[in-house]
């Protein structure tokens, strides 16, 4: 090798080490942000998971009815969360037994409490943080676990909101999502891999499927809003709305994963049902679907996860409004944790931002969760052909 080819050899090596190097800091960057991301998420939103409690002697009598601030002390009423004392009146009506007596209870205390023993900017005037500090001091206050964030719907009261509605609209809007783009997406793969013919028709199917994934979120909130709600009638805000409108939106993902499912299975499987007399609905019915159903269900995980975490599509379709009671079926309000997660972090109050944060370690808990369970089939059932 002359002078001349042995240079040129060299810069071509040192190109692909520094090549290598940019591929490198390309990937340790984009693994930086992300952890700089899921810590600032973890370190913003953890807090929320405890709630702040006041112990306090509660007077249950006639009177507490109709005024259930006179339940408790005058100086630590203020620090009582409202909405602890708006539920008075309801457990007396479900347990008339408590009427006259006086009980030690742990309550909710208010969101400017919450923040003040969480060390956070707060409401809260000088005199009642002296307050809170005796409470303190005589062991009267803790951080308990906030079951309220599971069990309890959206509040104008940040200290009992929860995302217990919008994760039961979130189950009912997948729900249709799947029930509508699942079926619909994997027969129109079937009919477009195995039974349509090749002409500029297919092709022009095929073509504009492509597209369709590509398309803004959003235009198909406008397509729902435009069919769902003001063609067909179906309530605006509804689940059954909402998952019609992602369904929509899914159905693209789940048709191109589901024909490259199909076109997985050697045309060897396909020759040897026709040799022993299968028609072609028997060939895919038995062979090819039977095969190609992990991908299927690999492509159908991920759109349904994709699904999960939109927003802007639901927005149209009025799916985030304020919803304090869990839907009860397809047709009634509800919303999803995403929209929560738009409404909560659009809040004026403080003692939102920790809990949109929190909102969006469940929702990710969740996404990564489906999108492990679509790697785990895909592991399970992989065949080499």
């Amino acid at each position: 090798m002359d002078h001349k080819s042995l240079k040129s050899t060299r810069m071509r090596y040192r190109r692909e080490r520094r090549f290598k190097v940019y591929c490198i800091a390309a990937l340790v960057l984009a693994c930086l942000f992300l952890v700089a991301f899921l810590a600032d998420i973890v370190v913003k939103g953890y807090s929320a998971f405890w709630q702040a409690r006041i112990r306090v002697e509660v007077n249950y009598t006639q009177e507490v009815k109709d005024l259930p601030v006179l339940s408790v002390s005058e100086e630590v009423s203020p620090l009582i969360s409202r909405a602890w004392f708006r539920k008075i009146p309801r457990r007396l009506n479900q347990h008339p037994e408590m009427m006259g007596t006086t009980r030690t209870q742990w309550v909710l205390a208010s969101g400017a409490v919450d923040q003040y023993l969480k060390d956070k900017p707060n409401g809260l005037k000088q005199k009642q943080k002296r307050q809170v500090d005796r409470l303190q001091d005589q062991g009267r206050t803790k951080l308990a676990f906030n079951t309220h964030f599971f069990t309890n719907g959206d509040s104008k009261l940040p200290e009992s909101s929860g995302i217990f509605s919008a994760a039961v609209g979130t189950l009912y809007v997948m729900i249709v999502t799947m029930a509508f783009s699942l079926p619909t997406g994997v027969l129109t793969a079937i009919y477009l891999e195995e039974f349509a013919t090749d002409n500029w028709f297919t092709r022009a199917i095929e073509v504009n499927i492509n597209n369709l994934a590509a398309i803004p979120s959003i235009l198909y909130g406008l397509l729902g809003l435009a069919i769902f709600i003001n063609y067909v009638g179906i309530p605006r805000s509804s689940a059954l709305a909402g998952g019609l409108t992602l369904g929509l939106m899914s159905l693209p993902v789940i048709i191109i994963s589901s024909r490259a499912a199909l076109r997985a299975v050697p045309d060897s499987i396909r020759e040897a049902a026709f040799a022993v007399g299968a028609s072609r609905w028997q060939v895919v019915s038995h062979h090819v679907l039977p095969m190609s159903i992990p991908g299927i269900l690999t492509g159908s995980i991920i759109a349904l996860a994709q699904a999960m975490g939109e927003t802007a599509p639901l927005l149209l379709v009025g799916m985030m409004a304020f919803i304090p009671e869990a839907p009860s079926g397809f047709t009634d309000a509800a919303t999803v944790l995403p929209a929560q997660i738009y409404t909560w972090s659009s809040a004026a109050l403080r003692p939102y931002a920790e809990r949109t944060a929190a909102a969006i370690i469940v929702l990710l808990a969740v996404l990564i969760l489906l999108n492990l369970t679509a790697v785990l089939l895909r592991k399970r059932y992989e065949r080499s052909w």
